[in-house]
């Protein structure tokens, strides 16, 4: 496969979950055809659930049709067999924010895919070079990272590796701007661009509550109107997942220092379970 948009024919997507499904609906929608996989057939079935909602709603507002969004469905693939993303043209995991699953599985990909396949992560905070070194073919790694909800935002984070090829980065920013989406790209620095900036923004957010500034409607509410953010700094958290936030922030803390400690109510509301939207409980409380 030589290094062009025009070569990229089928997409292999690595999780099925809110990001994965996400990630396999656009590029659907674009018109590629996915192989979704994860590690268990109801993890599979949550995705295409997750892709049916979703689509759905394009459908309610007139953005498609029902036989489009058929069509979408149909050009998706699920699997639960790794080996079957062996014949994509470009891979995007978005697994476990774990370095040593990534590594893993970046290793097993860069096995069972041909030379030339992109093999793309969609990490949060995690080294584009520490994940590509678990390969033979670190040229050929490089990050791609979706904004949540995917479907919705449009931008795109590219991150190059230490040894990412510049035909690999091309491909990146080509294939995300056919997916619909914009692009910016970063080096390969702790939290990039988007969440170097972001996570203490909805940390300090959560300390303003937590210290009494203001109720967390009205710190979110002034944050929407004093910056034009369509979500304040709790709400945004509840939709990332307040787990996925102290995970990042975490990570950010042990490589950039004290600024970016994870707030105590952070820790506490994980420890507790209310992880956001998706457990119907963070900050808010959901249907």
């Amino acid at each position: 496969m030589s290094y062009g948009i025009d070569t990229v024919d089928s997409v292999g997507v690595v999780g099925a979950g809110t990001m994965g499904s996400g990630i396999a609906q656009v590029s659907a929608l674009a018109g590629y055809d996915v192989v979704m996989r994860d590690i268990e057939p109801e993890l599979v079935e949550d995705g295409f659930d997750a892709i049916e909602d979703s689509l759905g709603r394009f459908v309610d507002r007139g953005d498609l049709t029902e036989k489009e969004a058929d069509a979408v469905v149909e050009r998706i693939e699920g699997t639960t067999a790794l080996d079957d993303l062996a014949d994509c043209d470009i891979v995007v995991e978005a697994a476990v924010e774990d370095m040593a699953v990534k590594r893993e599985l970046f290793a097993d990909l860069a096995e069972l895919t041909e030379p030339g396949t992109v093999l793309a992560t969609n990490t949060s905070t995690l080294s584009v070079t520490t994940i590509a070194s678990a390969t033979d073919r670190p040229g050929e790694v490089v990050r791609l990272h979706f904004m949540n909800p995917v479907p919705v935002m449009e931008g795109v984070e590219v991150v190059v590796g230490e040894k990412t090829a510049e035909g690999v980065v091309d491909l990146a920013h080509a294939f995300a701007e056919e997916v619909g989406k914009t692009t910016w790209e970063a080096d390969d620095k702790p939290g990039f661009v988007s969440n170097r900036i972001l996570m203490p923004w909805i940390n300090e957010g959560i300390r303003a509550f937590d210290e009494g500034v203001a109720t967390k409607a009205d710190i979110d509410r002034g944050m929407k109107l004093g910056t034009n953010v369509p979500m304040g700094p709790l709400e945004l958290a509840d939709h990332i997942g307040l787990d996925v936030c102290l995970h990042a922030t975490e990570t950010l803390h042990e490589e950039l220092g004290d600024r970016y400690k994870p707030a105590y109510l952070l820790k506490r509301k994980v420890e507790a379970g209310d992880l956001g939207k998706k457990t119907g409980r963070g900050f808010y409380e959901y249907e």
